[in-house]
């Protein structure tokens, strides 16, 4: 990869998420308000908008680099839990990203970054959190699906955490009453994903 076909990658992929994240904002507050402290999608345009304003800097670095710039970015500029919890899962992707053969293996660190969120959330499946899109995406990335389908895979698994009972977080102080709301941080997970997939989509058509 070219230093600016590298360049054109990470600003492309930031701006993307920080588009998807400032127009979903308010429906991730609404989503965090019935079950959390409502701030979840404020939390997340802020700490969007603090790696917009790092993008030309960022843009400059090796990809597994920059994921990690970006990770610790989220730790220190987003509130709440799920700053700590992107946080993570950046900064273990770009660490892992590429294998000791010098081949970028994604499936094999986001494997390695979903444990790693998984050990600092204490969670896991099931337990109504962003764990419940991370760990269907893995299993697409895995059988090699296509970006469309690793999409709709990340919506629909954000999509059943309205079924479950929340196991972590504040939301768990509810108990059977968090049960018929969607987990923002899920819910931001699956939009996330699907901004990603669609610019990859756009940039490498099939």
């Amino acid at each position: 990869m070219t230093v600016l076909a590298n360049a054109a990658l990470i600003g492309g992929l930031i701006e993307a998420c920080r588009e998807v994240i400032a127009a979903n904002a308010d429906h991730l507050s609404e989503l965090d308000r019935a079950i959390g402290d409502g701030d979840h999608g404020t939390n997340m345009r802020r700490g969007l908008e603090a790696v917009y304003a790092d993008r030309s800097r960022l843009v400059q670095l090796p990809l597994p680099k920059a994921l990690e710039e970006t990770g610790l970015t989220l730790v220190m500029s987003v509130g709440g839990a799920a700053g700590p919890l992107y946080g993570t899962l950046l900064i273990e992707i770009g660490r892992r990203l590429v294998g000791a053969n010098g081949e970028i293996d994604l499936a094999r660190a986001l494997e390695h970054a979903i444990d790693a969120v998984a050990r600092r959330g204490r969670a896991g499946p099931g337990d109504k959190t962003l764990l419940d899109v991370l760990y269907p995406v893995h299993a697409e990335v895995v059988r090699r699906a296509g970006l469309a389908g690793i999409s709709q895979q990340a919506e629909r698994a954000a999509s059943l955490t309205f079924g479950m009972r929340a196991m972590r977080g504040r939301a768990a102080f509810l108990g059977d009453r968090s049960v018929g709301h969607v987990d923002p941080g899920a819910k931001s997970c699956a939009l996330l994903t699907a901004a990603i997939c669609r610019f990859l989509e756009e940039q490498c058509p099939a």
